[in-house]
């Protein structure tokens, strides 16, 4: 398809969830975004579905990712769904800006296409429908950077921008993000019908996620609890990546958990800078339910909601709680697993956790920057005269107010390094593939966002080139993996980011 498409309606749109009966969704046209204008778009993405960015950049294109055009096979529609928000019930939901477009294929599947921001739905409440320019552009740009990061996640497609002005804390400007995933059924998806007491459309929901997504599982005794078991083992691996780069998703509501495991939703999210264990990047978080420490848990507990919705389905408690069971262990196997590649160690050892943990406290009394901290240890070497000047852990002791105490832990890290006779450059080289040099800082995105408010938009791109490299040296980028400077310190991110 690549490079083939004139018309938005040679588009060969499909959707296999408007093939789910009409209580599911809401069929509706997207409201049209006065004069949109071009933002945006990785090439990355657009291959997935046999497109190319200099397509989506052409007019016809600018307005049908606007949804100003609709392709004559679209079946737009929005989705119904529930959903636990900071652990009380909401109850019903959906789908308050985004539109699905439907499905395009290419060389990675069936990707559903799905504009936020694209106006008002039967599902909006008290909102207006509509995305605005900084939260857009965030969006697309995590979207893009945790996919080059290793960590399953929707993608962005593109973004297009409007003059039109939407009200949030100030006036701003108004935007359409496209994103792409294979479903963006939710943990909510499933609650809405359990708590209404429909059993037969929870069965339906089911049955169409488990035949379109996990057809293995149709095999299985019971396939409804082993779709609960490999959901539950998709998000474990999936928070326990997050932990790993030092990522903060913000609102860990089940309406914002992805069914198939991915990162869903970027709204208030943020990367770990001064290592803080018990940090909130989402400032409407008052009470810290969605910390950083508190993701492992919190994922566990959504398990368990969607767990209580499938129940009728599995029809056991005590086969639920074995599906809910394997969260814990994968967690913590793929915690520890990340960890040692974090720490250039190729064999597990009785007390590795002590180093460790060890480790994290010395960055919490320190607040030292996660990012450069891993990625600074790739240069640690084996041998090391420590009597010499400068003392050749400088760069390292330099992040720590309690030198002394880093040597300490230098000093077993050291050890255990020599235990696996560990090779410095060889080491190096995998922790360099492990931890990496760049991330999406707030206030690189704020730099971005305030060039794209006076339509210069070029530091979008270059911040998405940098972002799709995230382990690269990139030496003539030096400046982006930088501390955050002084003003940064006053920027915030809420539920309406």
């Amino acid at each position: 398809m690549t490079g083939t498409i004139i018309n938005i309606d040679d588009l060969r749109l499909g959707n296999s969830f408007a093939a789910l009966p009409p209580v599911f969704y809401t069929r509706l046209m997207p409201t049209p975004l006065p004069a949109p204008y071009f933002v945006a778009a990785s090439a990355k993405a657009a291959a997935l579905v046999g497109l190319d960015a200099a397509q989506l950049a052409s007019a016809d294109f600018v307005e049908f990712l606007s949804g100003n055009r609709v392709p004559a096979l679209s079946q737009p529609l929005s989705a119904v769904y529930s959903g636990h928000q900071f652990g009380a019930w909401a109850g019903q939901l959906g789908d308050g800006r985004a539109i699905l477009m439907g499905e395009l294929n290419g060389p990675a599947g069936p990707m559903e296409l799905q504009l936020k921001g694209a106006g008002l739905t039967p599902y909006s409440r008290m909102g207006d429908g509509r995305a605005v320019l900084r939260s857009s552009i965030r969006e697309f740009l995590c979207s893009e950077a945790m996919h080059a990061l290793r960590i399953p996640t929707t993608r962005a497609l593109s973004v297009t921008g409007s003059d039109q002005r939407i009200m949030r804390e100030t006036p701003e400007s108004a935007a359409v993000v496209a994103r792409m995933a294979p479903s963006f059924v939710r943990f909510g998806s499933f609650e809405h019908w359990f708590y209404r007491d429909k059993p037969e459309q929870l069965r339906t929901l089911a049955d169409y996620v488990i035949s379109t997504f996990y057809p293995e599982l149709t095999a299985e005794a019971n396939p409804y609890k082993a779709l609960l078991a490999e959901v539950t083992r998709r998000t474990a691996r999936m928070v326990a990546h997050w932990q790993a780069v030092g990522f903060m998703h913000g609102v860990m509501n089940t309406d914002n958990m992805s069914i198939l495991g991915l990162t869903i939703d970027y709204g208030p999210f943020g990367f770990m800078e001064a290592f803080d264990a018990g940090h909130i990047c989402n400032h409407t978080d008052q009470a810290g339910r969605y910390s950083y420490a508190n993701q492992p848990q919190v994922g566990h507990w959504n398990c368990y909601a969607l767990g209580q919705a499938l129940l009728p389905l599995i029809g056991d408690v005590d086969a639920a709680q074995e599906a809910l069971g394997v969260y814990q262990p994968e967690f913590e196997r793929t915690q520890d697993g990340l960890l040692h590649a974090k720490l250039g160690l190729s064999t597990a050892q009785d007390d590795d956790r002590l180093l460790f943990d060890a480790m994290f406290k010395l960055m919490q009394a320190g607040h030292v920057d996660f990012t450069n901290f891993f990625r600074a240890l790739g240069n640690f070497t084996i041998e090391a005269d420590t009597a010499r000047t400068p003392h050749p852990d400088r760069a390292l002791r330099d992040m720590f107010i309690e030198r002394e105490a880093f040597d300490a832990w230098a000093l077993q890290y050291r050890q255990r390094l020599r235990r696996e006779n560990s090779v410095d450059a060889t080491r190096k080289a995998e922790m360099d593939r492990a931890n990496p040099k760049y991330i999406l800082r707030n206030y690189l995105a704020q730099v971005a966002i305030d060039k794209a408010d006076k339509k210069d938009f070029s530091e979008i791109a270059k911040l998405l080139a940098i972002l799709e490299h995230p382990f690269d040296e990139q030496t003539e980028h030096e400046a982006y993996a930088a501390l955050p400077p002084d003003w940064a310190s006053e920027l915030e991110v809420s539920c309406s980011s």
